[in-house]
């Protein structure tokens, strides 16, 4: 059984211009993948009352916020992101950007992000987006130095943006059904493979920047990937609970059985393997598994 691990290629070379540096400050494609995840929970509200308008506003507020907390994250790491391959590039540690612009924006558009969602969406909208904020930047991000367990508590605010939505769309959070939670549950264990499949494709490179990743002094990678399998296997009926509770049809039902086994075949293929193809291979499936999800939700929505 194999568990070298290939030498890192080096990333892309950093993006030139005011945009592209904005782009990666704010690291666009995860912001993007926050709003995706906010419009559902918006569209999948069976109660919701909230018009094209309030969603509008909803995107808006969460685009800053989390735009903000992205800046505000790699302000604090830029140390460790210059120690490492795979972020070095970014626009801190490479001097592409001072560090107090990054500061400056982050904080700026964090506060007008939840003063934003407060007056043009609702307060428990607002209050949702700050419990994401403080736990993405005040927790998740100083334990990455500290303990494993860093990536389970990172899933909790990675988690919340199809909540906000779901409040966005109407109601507060003492009328938060069980449909909009096991949205919020379905992010969270997709979350985990994801991610540990990076730290394990990362993990030379997370222990040079002291990042106490999971893979860190699992040499032979069963750890990681036992956790990786155990994650996905959660999610497979996780995956179903909408339909359930009556949020989705038999439509997505089959659609989330079956992309939820494939998913869970890549993980088990991780486990046995625990090479960085496998690992690798399980990333790539992350990345498809969670929009085709999304998109079978969207579908077949009841009610």
């Amino acid at each position: 059984m194999s568990t070298s691990n290939p030498a890192i290629t080096q990333t892309a070379p950093a993006t030139s211009g005011r945009l592209g540096v904005f782009a990666e400050l704010v690291k666009l494609r995860l912001t993007l993948l926050v709003l995706l995840t906010t419009a559902v929970g918006f569209y999948m509200n069976p109660q919701g009352q909230g018009g094209l308008a309030i969603l509008v506003h909803a995107l808006i507020g969460t685009a800053l916020v989390a735009s903000g907390a992205q800046a505000l994250n790699q302000f604090l790491e830029m140390e460790y992101d210059a120690r490492m391959t795979r972020t070095a590039g970014r626009p801190l540690p490479s001097g592409r950007l001072k560090p107090e612009l990054a500061l400056l924006y982050g904080g700026a558009a964090s506060v007008i992000g939840l003063v934003y969602l407060a007056l043009r969406v609702n307060l428990i909208t607002s209050v949702l987006g700050a419990l994401t904020l403080v736990s993405y930047v005040l927790v998740y991000t100083p334990l990455k130095r500290v303990t494993p367990l860093n990536t389970s508590i990172g899933a909790v605010p990675g988690a919340l943006p199809p909540l906000m939505g779901w409040t966005a769309a109407g109601g507060d959070l003492t009328h938060i059904s069980l449909q909009g939670w096991s949205l919020v549950a379905i992010l969270y264990f997709w979350q985990l493979p994801h991610f540990l499949a990076i730290a394990w494709l990362y993990r030379d490179d997370y222990a040079q920047a002291g990042f106490a990743m999971l893979p860190l002094g699992d040499d032979t990678g069963a750890r990681t990937s036992h956790h990786a399998l155990c994650f996905t296997l959660g999610l497979l009926p996780v995956s179903l609970a909408p339909t359930v509770l009556g949020l989705t049809g038999a439509i997505y039902a089959a659609g989330a059985l079956v992309l939820g086994l494939a998913f869970l075949a890549c993980a088990f293929a991780f486990m046995r393997q625990r090479t960085h193809a496998a690992a690798r291979r399980l990333f790539h499936a992350s990345l498809i598994y969670l929009p085709l999800l999304l998109g079978l939700m969207i579908f077949d929505r009841r009610g």
